[in-house]
């Protein structure tokens, strides 16, 4: 019954949120609409990434039931034990509404699915409010339709630490986006990117620095404080970083003896999807992590629709050198400017370092609709750049016309 409550109340103030998100930034009734549709789309998936988590396995049980046995705790197990970085943050939010409350497993999922879809949210109004304008893809318009893509719901509907850093990193790009006012939520959030995942926490506070460094939109006062700022916390952050990543310092040396630890970890013979990465030439581990599984890769059915995305990134990918400006630069949202930066760095790193699509699919979700806005946002630009000097063509000409009936009906 307790179980049933919770999710009701969860949905209802979803719906009543989604109403008031679309008043406040201006949306038309059409992406009101949306919204309630990708949250049903989302409770949907809540529910299926449940039954494929209970038949095919995963983490995500063992963060909600307190299997993880990775994690020991000494003397008396109470919320507070769990508090820290990493498997132990995941099961610290966890503690109060399982184990105190003793809810499902089906309505943590739910309950981590919320703050998912309050993700998606964010970054659906920002796309909204601050591109020039849409464009399609054979016929299908590329906004919202990228909303609804399976991964993007799949691995953010669901009790885990990929779920906490998606909707960290998309409430940090929101706030930043406008500074002034919400720069308390994006400290907020950037405490919860941080013990979910200390790399990324680090990677988004420094790509968000280095994006209002270069960013024209911000004020040179602001630039200098809020920069340092972001300088400030990723150099005091960077300590616990390299002691959650169990590495002596940050360099490449490093970093490439990790990741072939790790992806000879990935490559064992009773893992379906994992592959030796190690051989691989770096062009090669770098589509690896970007646009692959594709379908000849498709290792289930999550992976066969996967590939549909993937075809849509690679294709998006060919636009950038004829859409890339410096115009385009100047006047893309803040918000992609400091998901872009960010997604370079985390994605140098776990093409190095992941031998394993199913894991790829999983880590990648959490930056790459930041490449996804990118490349849109640059087509959409030139696109309006086009449309204008058409309309300016159109009156000139109309202009011209207009002097020519004058001199003629002057001459008359």
């Amino acid at each position: 019954m307790l179980d049933i409550l919770v999710i009701l109340l969860v949905i209802l103030a979803l719906v009543n949120s989604n109403a008031s998100m679309a008043k406040r930034f201006g949306l038309p009734k059409k992406y009101e609409l949306h919204l309630h549709y990708l949250l049903a789309y989302h409770i949907f998936f809540s529910f299926f990434f449940t039954w494929y988590i209970l038949n095919f396995g995963g983490d995500s049980q063992g963060y909600w039931r307190f299997g993880m046995e990775q994690v020991l705790i000494k003397g008396e197990k109470t919320w507070f034990s769990y508090f820290g970085e990493g498997t132990t943050f995941i099961l610290w939010l966890c503690y109060i509404p399982s184990q105190l409350m003793g809810l499902s497993y089906l309505t943590g999922n739910i309950l981590f699915g919320t703050l998912g879809f309050i993700g998606i949210r964010y970054i659906f109004v920002m796309t909204a409010e601050l591109f020039p304008t849409n464009h399609e893809v054979f016929g299908v318009p590329l906004f919202p339709t990228v909303f609804y893509f399976l991964n993007l719901h799949f691995w953010s509907a669901g009790v885990g630490k990929d779920v906490i850093c998606f909707w960290g990193i998309a409430w940090f790009l929101f706030a930043i986006q406008e500074y002034k006012s919400r720069w308390w939520q994006a400290a907020l959030a950037l405490f919860f990117v941080y013990l979910a995942r200390p790399h990324m926490g680090q990677a988004l506070v420094s790509g968000a620095g280095l994006a209002i460094l270069l960013g024209s939109e911000v004020k040179i006062a602001y630039k200098i404080v809020l920069s340092g700022l972001a300088i400030t916390a990723a150099f005091l952050l960077l300590p616990s970083t390299l002691e959650a990543l169990r590495l002596e310092e940050l360099s490449f040396e490093a970093l490439e003896t990790m990741s072939g630890v790790r992806s000879q970890g990935l490559n064992t013979s009773n893992v379906g999807s994992g592959f030796d990465i190690s051989s691989y030439p770096w062009p090669l581990k770098l589509f690896t992590y970007m646009f692959r599984p594709l379908f000849l890769d498709a290792h289930n059915f999550v992976s066969f629709f996967s590939s549909f995305e993937n075809l849509l990134y690679l294709w998006l990918s060919l636009f950038i050198y004829r859409n890339w400006t410096p115009e385009a630069i100047r006047d893309m949202p803040l918000f992609i400017k400091a998901g872009m930066i960010t997604f370079v760095p985390v994605t140098l790193a776990f093409m190095n370092a992941l031998s394993n699509l199913g894991i790829i699919m999983r880590m990648k979700n959490m930056t790459m609709i930041y490449f996804l806005l990118f490349c849109f946002f640059l087509i959409a630009y030139n696109k309006k750049l086009r449309i204008q000097k058409v309309k300016e063509k159109i009156r000139f000409y109309q202009e011209r016309e207009r002097i020519k009936r004058r001199k003629l009906a002057s001459r008359e």
